[in-house]
């Protein structure tokens, strides 16, 4: 098994969606019947994008003599989630309908809500400067830090159930996986009594912590594993 922290039975890769339709748009495409639509889904530039990080992780798994019987690739359901990690999984080699893939809607892009859903991506700055105000809080009809911490705390907990042994790919878009560093980092640098993943992250989602997640910003299809 690859790097892991003390805490999970597992190791963890995530890797941002290639760059988007929406990224070349200028678009915020937020919403699950939206980002499911096959015209939100990768641009050119993006479809190459997931090649190279495909073969990226292949090149660090067989450093790492990892088994390809390990790799399990987690992925949100919006197109270009979908695509990006299909593509990753043709590189591996892994069948995308074997039981090593599967979609997770716990992994879905943030909602920004429907007063930003399609506007321009110009957006993302208000939003921002809201979170750290107070990560608590979100716009109206959208989620809140907070409430993107709360779901990826479910899918983490649920792998980890499921789970022994194995290097986990999350396929998931650039709020929720910055969201989702930020628990994790606080959670591997915080003193705890024993304690399960679910009452870790809880401890965490603090508005200290929660409030400076955009320092663990991703480009599109940047690959990082959780260590």
């Amino acid at each position: 098994m690859g790097e892991t922290l003390p805490f999970l039975r597992n190791s963890y890769w995530i890797l941002r969606h290639g760059k988007s339709i929406p990224n070349e748009n200028g678009l915020i495409v937020s919403s699950m019947a939206n980002g499911t639509l096959e015209e939100f889904g990768l641009a050119p530039e993006g479809i190459q994008q997931a090649k190279l990080a495909g073969e990226l992780l292949d090149k660090e798994l067989k450093a790492r003599n990892i088994p390809i019987e390990t790799i399990r690739i987690c992925y949100s359901p919006f197109s270009r989630t979908t695509h990006t990690a299909k593509i990753v999984a043709d590189v591996l080699g892994i069948s995308f309908k074997s039981c090593q893939c599967k979609a997770m809607t716990e992994l879905r892009e943030r909602f920004f809500g429907p007063l930003f859903e399609l506007l321009s991506h110009d957006k993302y700055a208000e939003i921002w400067v809201l979170d750290e105000k107070d990560p608590f809080t979100s716009v109206e009809g959208g989620e809140s830090v907070a409430d993107v911490c709360s779901r990826l705390s479910i899918a983490l907990t649920a792998l980890e159930a499921t789970y022994q042994g194995c290097n986990i790919l999350l396929v998931s878009h650039g709020d929720p996986l910055q969201i989702f560093q930020t628990i994790l980092h606080a959670a591997k640098d915080k003193t705890f009594a024993e304690a399960d993943i679910s009452s870790r992250i809880k401890q965490v989602m603090t508005h200290s912590i929660l409030s400076q997640h955009r320092k663990y910003a991703l480009l599109t299809a940047e690959l990082r594993q959780i260590k």
